[in-house]
């Protein structure tokens, strides 16, 4: 039952926290749509910064601030030319996507007037969703939100209709954290840039787990988390293109984001901002996440997330083979049923069990999966899923054998019942 596309023995021996024993039994993690677990390799970028390389960043002259520096901007490049923009002056280190869509909206706020539109699904997760809520409030401007068919793909018909010459944004979630609907976003931003509208992009789910290349796509911004990718939590990047951000003004201001200020007694201040994408990084940053981040890209690049996508199709593909020969009529499952349109996302309920007591039943047989609205509760208000759902996800360092425990699990709470 090994894969056949990725070494797994290979690459579990990586993940020292696979060896953990929860309950009594070896842990089986199908939590990764919150946050993936991290390979020695990152562990050790992180520690030998500290250990040998810590200093701030463009601040000193010194031999370790010079180091520093060149980790931390080599660091962007290697993540820029991981998603496809031009460089590091196209990518902005950000705490994680939930800042980096703030930051998003922030930048776009310019362009937005009364009456303008803003178009976001049903299928957001909140990041993509409370910002340009907000924006729309504060501007006066409309909200404008897609459905979903019942094959629980986006209603790409609704979305044209939707789109009009009002229409100043168009944000949408490029694989969906609860049904693992993978969006056409190269289309949307077609239609889009028809109607010269942004096209923002929530890649949290997408960027660690399938190719994805911005200017292919033809993104305007896109969002993505490393702790979901393998990195560190606490860093996450935004995309965006360079002659948005050049017009943009920085979302903070202080420390190493300008090239010089001068005021004098009377009051006269002038300010220029430092190169791209300083610009938009004011302070210290999270220096070794960045370098943490960029190896956790560099594992991926090596196993070739071609790789990593057709791994977690064989997963899928064999999960709801396996629930659906034993678990017809027990379990139901949310989200498309043909493996090639989703990722490796199994949001389900099981009849007479809220979700919660599904996972803390899982949890006893040492499996970790999430439950409840997966920061998605318009989603699941809308499918009538009141109490939410339970979330099994997978990634590159999880096996077949794994996916046979998990459904043995849950035909032994069915003997429960």
């Amino acid at each position: 039952m090994i894969s056949i596309v990725l070494d797994v023995e290979a690459i579990r021996r990586d993940f020292p926290i696979l060896n953990r024993i929860i309950n009594g039994k070896k842990l089986i993690y199908f939590d990764n749509t919150a946050t993936s677990q991290k390979p020695i390799q990152v562990i050790n970028a992180i520690r030998d910064f500290y250990l040998n390389n810590n200093a701030n960043i463009h601040r000193g002259l010194h031999t370790l601030s010079q180091e520093a520096s060149e980790l931390y901007e080599e660091a962007h490049d290697t993540v820029a030319k991981f998603i496809g923009a031009k460089g590091r002056e196209e990518l902005i280190f950000v705490r994680n996507a939930s800042e980096a869509l703030n930051l998003a909206s922030m930048i776009l706020s310019k362009y937005i007037k009364p009456d303008d539109e803003i178009v976001v699904s049903i299928m957001e997760h909140h990041s993509n969703l409370l910002p340009w809520i907000f924006l729309a409030e504060k501007t006066k401007a409309k909200i404008k939100i897609i459905g979903i068919k019942s094959d629980y793909t986006l209603d790409y018909d609704a979305l044209e209709k939707a789109i009009s010459e009002k229409t100043r944004i168009i944000a949408i979630t490029h694989m969906s954290n609860v049904l693992g609907t993978i969006n056409d976003v190269k289309t949307i931003a077609k239609i889009a840039h028809n109607y010269e509208a942004f096209v923002v992009i929530d890649g949290a789910q997408s960027v660690p787990h399938i190719p994805v290349n911005v200017r292919d796509i033809g993104a305007d911004f896109l969002a993505f988390s490393g702790h979901k990718m393998l990195g560190p939590t606490g860093i996450g990047a935004l995309y965006c293109r360079e002659d948005i951000l050049k017009d943009a003004d920085p979302f903070l201001l202080g420390g190493d984001m300008i090239k010089s200020v001068s005021c004098n007694i009377s009051g006269e201040c002038n300010i220029v901002w430092n190169d791209l994408p300083w610009k938009y990084e004011a302070g210290t940053p999270n220096i070794a996440g960045g370098i943490g981040f960029a190896e956790a890209v560099r594992y991926l690049e090596k196993l070739g997330m071609i790789n990593v996508k057709k791994h977690e199709e064989e997963l899928l593909t064999y999960a709801l083979k396996r629930i659906n020969e034993e678990l017809s009529g027990f379990i139901d499952i949310y989200g498309p049923s043909d493996p090639g349109k989703k990722g490796g996302i199994i949001s389900f309920n099981a009849k007479n069990y809220d979700p919660h007591t599904v996972a803390l039943h899982l949890d006893s047989e040492g499996i970790a999966i999430r439950s409840g609205f997966h920061c998605a509760q318009p989603l699941h208000e809308h499918l009538g899923l009141m109490e939410g759902s339970a979330r099994a996800s997978f990634y590159i360092y999880n096996t077949k054998e794994e996916i046979d425990v998990f459904v043995d699990a849950l035909k032994k709470l069915i003997k429960e019942d």
